[in-house]
């Protein structure tokens, strides 16, 4: 994840919240942050409260566990508990138990981040594979949903859903506020993201999958590996490989009887990863470690 330096008035603690949110999208920027979470509140306002909920869990663990302060700060501690919560409350019933349930998941997510990053893995980052781990964990005990609406054929507003549905949302309003938060933070990234979920858009329009097109559901896994690579500007082959793989892998994940939530564009980075380090590796170098 980014963890560029970033001046704002803000207090800690509301910045490390904002930079959770900013960093479900791979970036460090208070203003994203708070883009995305008003993206989550106009358009999903039963949700706000759960991806609130599992950030602040996150940085809570982060901090009672003495969590390195930078890494706090810049919302690593956070991001995976944002999208749980957002899960949690869409996918299971409310009850008494589902607060302290997505405390517990958005803690959960902490640790976990932070074992990957120091027993770990200095190959492969983490992304957002607690929040898949523990939302596949969700949605086996959740009920199953019924058919998704239909929508109506606009390309713009499929355009926006690609990015919408990285935070679970399927409102183009909510992919616009997401769209201009990504702007204030990096604008060559945004402009990444947006091809990733047009060319995930167009695939399923050519692949016969009209009602995936329009929801944005093959557009978001791509826009999201197409952000974790949009950095390498020298070599911009990389991010739209990632679009590609992450494209590619998407049918596979299909196949599995739950949603595959952000799993392809997780697969789809770490085999870029392995890929682009495994001739150091069977030379015997040292990998370059990476952010989680």
């Amino acid at each position: 994840m980014y963890t560029k330096n970033f001046v704002n008035p803000c207090p800690d603690w509301a910045t490390a919240l904002l930079n959770g949110f900013s960093q479900v999208l791979l970036q460090r920027n208070p203003l994203c942050g708070l883009c995305c979470l008003l993206a989550i509140l106009l358009t999903a306002p039963n949700l706000v409260g759960g991806a609130l909920l599992g950030a602040l869990a996150g940085l809570l663990t982060a901090q009672r566990r003495g969590y390195p302060r930078a890494d706090r700060q810049a919302g690593l501690y956070s991001y995976n508990g944002v999208l749980i919560g957002i899960l949690f409350s869409a996918v299971l019933p409310w009850s008494a138990i589902l607060p302290p349930l997505i405390i517990a998941a958005g803690g959960l997510s902490s640790i976990f981040v932070q074992q990957w990053r120091k027993r770990g893995n200095c190959l492969l980052p983490a992304y957002t594979a607690p929040f898949v781990l523990l939302g596949w964990a969700a949605l086996l005990l959740a009920e199953p949903s019924s058919a998704a609406a239909a929508v109506e054929a606009n390309p713009m507003h499929a355009l926006a859903r690609g990015l919408g549905q990285v935070f679970l949302l399927d409102q183009p309003l909510a992919g616009l506020l997401i769209a201009i938060g990504l702007f204030i933070a990096n604008r060559y990234a945004a402009l990444w993201a947006l091809l990733g979920s047009a060319l995930g858009g167009s695939v399923a329009l050519l692949a016969g999958e009209a009602q995936t097109a329009w929801m944005g559901l093959l557009g978001f896994n791509a826009a999201l590996a197409a952000l974790a690579f949009s950095a390498q500007r020298e070599r911009p082959w990389l991010p739209l490989l990632a679009i590609i793989l992450a494209i590619v892998l998407q049918p596979l994940f299909n196949l599995l009887p739950i949603a595959g939530l952000t799993a392809p564009f997780i697969a789809a980075c770490w085999l870029l990863h392995l890929g682009a380090r495994l001739p150091r590796l069977l030379q015997g170098g040292n990998p370059r470690r990476l952010h989680s």
